[in-house]
């Protein structure tokens, strides 16, 4: 059956649930970074965070299907939904490769990495938040002005992790393990700017 009311307010309670697993997902990551010692209990909780986002985008999809009238463009739901599930998928592929690597510690440019992509989550989250009443003046503009400077700022740190692995590192697995890893973790910052443009191009096409 078919729901034909515009105020059906469930899209916007699965998005910020899967926000909500954006920030959560960032944070163990970065944890896994600062205390090593205990990653695999990271790496476990990011891996339950994974699967909960994919249930939280088949959800969507579903209601989707089953929805007449819906807040916005259906592409665009499918691609918000989508792309934060691809942010968590970065971040988990990430975190597997420390026990898939045998990576033995971590580095100074992972922690600054990481922190970056905490920062870079928590603004998503609240732009998704924001996309209840994104018609309105409510700061989303400021803080899709945000992500895309952490995105540079992301950027600068992985280019300069990966030239200083070519510079002191004489074993090329190792340059080949991290290179994978810190990309991986831009990656997952670079889907986070994915997210904030396809927020302003909901909000571009119902100005």
């Amino acid at each position: 059956m078919f729901s034909i009311t515009p105020r059906d307010k469930t899209f916007f309670e699965l998005f910020e649930r899967g926000a909500a697993l954006l920030i959560r997902a960032a944070e163990a990551y970065s944890q896994l970074a600062q205390d090593f010692e205990h990653r695999a209990d990271y790496v476990a909780l990011i891996r339950q965070l994974e699967h909960d986002g994919d249930e939280i985008a088949h959800r969507t999809y579903d209601h989707l299907d089953r929805t007449f009238i819906t807040p916005f463009d259906r592409e665009d739901i499918e691609a918000l939904i989508q792309r934060m599930d691809d942010v968590i998928d970065e971040i988990d592929a990430a975190a597997k490769r420390f026990d898939l690597y045998d990576i033995p510690a971590s580095t100074p440019a992972l922690i600054k990495q990481t922190d970056v992509l905490v920062k870079a989550c928590h603004l998503t989250a609240k732009a998704v938040g924001r996309l209840r009443d994104f018609k309105k003046p409510n700061g989303l503009h400021d803080d899709l002005v945000d992500i895309h400077h952490l995105e540079n700022v992301g950027d600068e740190i992985n280019h300069g992790a990966v030239a200083d692995l070519f510079r002191q590192e004489s074993d090329p697995l190792v340059v080949m393990k991290w290179k994978e890893i810190y990309d991986l973790t831009e990656r997952a910052i670079d889907g986070c700017e994915d997210i904030a443009n396809t927020i302003r191009s909901i909000q571009i096409k119902n100005a």
